[in-house]
């Protein structure tokens, strides 16, 4: 007959077991929700003064180590969320700041393609939205929603119409807007090179009389390290 010195040692070693069997399982059950998480957002998050409007994830599309030069279209990634019961006219422009590491645009607006000198037109542009309409202008609004047609600028022979971002979400609704759309939102015109580590002045206003909101939205994070420069003759030689 074993004794209860015994018994109890072999009751001590089984609950050990089990509870090792447990923390395993645990553990796999959190590598497995950590891997299907999103990567972090690089953008910029902002709120308008009285709540009623959020913008979420503001930022340029990473273009490569190289960036974009001045003069050219950076597409924006954006989402704009409309928090009121009341359908919002929102504005989107950029006007020149006075802060190293930050650029402004001629215009920014809806095209297919980067362009130099965009000619402004007062045509429908899509949104990638829950169901808000885009009414752009050739002027940006103060506190209207409603469009204005502007006259049209001289364009370049290859340039294609870019259309005044101005975007009307339904109460409670949102709208999202990505570099891989077909007619991107993009900031048109660089004042001047735009790197990564760099940013766009960006202001957003709105037609239910909020306070315009000014963000500075970064350079994307690439979602792959650049590839490495070709090393040195002879560097993984031995001597």
């Amino acid at each position: 007959m074993r004794s209860l010195g015994t018994r109890r040692a072999a009751l001590v070693a089984g609950v050990a077991t089990v509870g090792v069997i447990a923390l395993a399982g645990c553990s796999a059950g959190q590598v497995a929700e950590t891997a299907m998480l999103d990567t972090p957002i690089a953008g910029v998050n902002a709120n308008s003064a009285d709540g009623s409007v959020s913008v979420r994830d503001a930022q340029v599309a990473y273009n490569g180590v190289e960036g974009y030069e001045k003069g050219e279209s950076a597409p924006l990634q954006l989402s704009l969320f409309n928090q009121s019961e009341k359908d919002v006219t929102i504005s989107i422009a950029s006007v020149p700041l006075e802060r190293p590491q930050v650029v402004s645009a001629a215009q920014v607006g809806f095209a297919a393609a980067g362009a130099a000198s965009p000619s402004t037109s007062s045509s429908s542009a899509p949104a990638s939205a829950a169901s808000p309409s885009v009414k752009p202008s050739g002027a940006l609004p103060g506190t209207s929603g409603s469009p204005s047609p502007g006259p049209s600028a001289p364009s370049a022979e290859a340039g294609p119409t870019v259309t005044a971002a101005q975007i009307t979400i339904k109460a409670l609704g949102s709208a999202s807007f990505k570099p891989t759309d077909v007619k991107k939102l993009q900031a048109v015109g660089l004042s001047d090179d735009l790197m990564p580590g760099q940013s766009v002045n960006l202001v957003f206003r709105f037609s239910n009389g909020a306070p315009d909101l000014t963000i500075q939205a970064p350079v994307a994070i690439p979602l792959s390290p650049a590839s490495r420069a070709p090393g040195l003759q002879g560097e993984h030689t031995e001597e």
